[in-house]
């Protein structure tokens, strides 16, 4: 039998800087719930809504996967790395933070706010050389099915992570319906809804609702609208 964590989008964290608004799923900042500290190697999942013209400052990480998805308007990726990048919706950044980094982050356009997802994994590496990349996704061009876009595999679909980690997307038809099947014996598999609804599981679940489970070999998915998905699969047990 399997088990599961449901987390609605109305129970997440909040932070409202004025500039910044963010919904935080697990803790993080001033935001603390000591059962919602982290599912599996899923750390972080971050909500961000960016004023225009606002941004991050320089600040450091190190020691962390950390992955951005923008969902709409741009945002521009400056880092000590010498990296300067532009990553928008239908794209997706990577970064290992490693060693140690320091990295800004900026909404350019004055007039409107950009939305993404700030995402942390746990490494299964320490104090790895940090390294940065982003690359465009093909979501809209085949919908109804799920597109990989991130795993632990350099030469594979998407970007690469130093963690046994898989992430898909995908947009889908009312109606429609498919199975996601476990990468790797002993991982989760936590869902996230960006849009619409869907059934997973058996679970409705609505936008911007997330619902982990564990312990299965594979997850039916219906779209109970037009909806967008996603999924990150990662290990349950994690050396902290």
């Amino acid at each position: 039998m399997n088990n599961s964590v449901l987390h609605r989008a109305n129970t997440r964290g909040s932070a409202d800087h004025g500039w910044l608004k963010s919904f935080h799923t697990f803790s993080f900042a001033g935001y603390y719930n000591p059962e919602r500290v982290h599912f599996g190697a899923l750390r972080v999942l971050n909500d961000d809504t960016v004023d225009g013209g606002r941004g991050f400052g320089d600040h450091p990480h190190d020691n962390m996967e950390i992955i951005s998805i923008p969902l709409e308007g741009e945002l521009q990726h400056k880092d000590s790395m010498r990296n300067i990048a532009v990553i928008k919706a239908g794209e997706i950044q990577v970064m290992s933070a490693g060693t140690g980094i320091y990295h800004a982050e900026y909404n350019k356009n004055p007039n409107e706010p950009v939305k993404f997802l700030q995402i942390w994994v746990f490494p299964n590496k320490r104090d790895v050389t940090p390294r940065y990349d982003q690359i465009k996704l093909n979501i809209d061009d085949k919908p109804n099915v799920l597109h990989q876009v991130l795993s632990p595999d350099p030469n594979d679909e998407g970007v690469w992570v130093h963690q046994d980690a898989w992430f898909h997307m995908g947009h889908f038809t009312k109606g429609t319906s498919t199975t996601y099947n476990l990468k790797k014996e002993g991982n989760g598999i936590y869902f996230f809804v960006l849009k619409g609804s869907f059934k997973v599981d058996g679970q409705d679940l609505d936008t911007r609702d997330g619902y982990g489970v564990w312990d299965v070999q594979e997850v039916k998915l219906e779209a109970g609208s037009d909806a967008e998905l996603l999924i990150m699969e990662v290990p349950m047990e994690v050396r902290l």
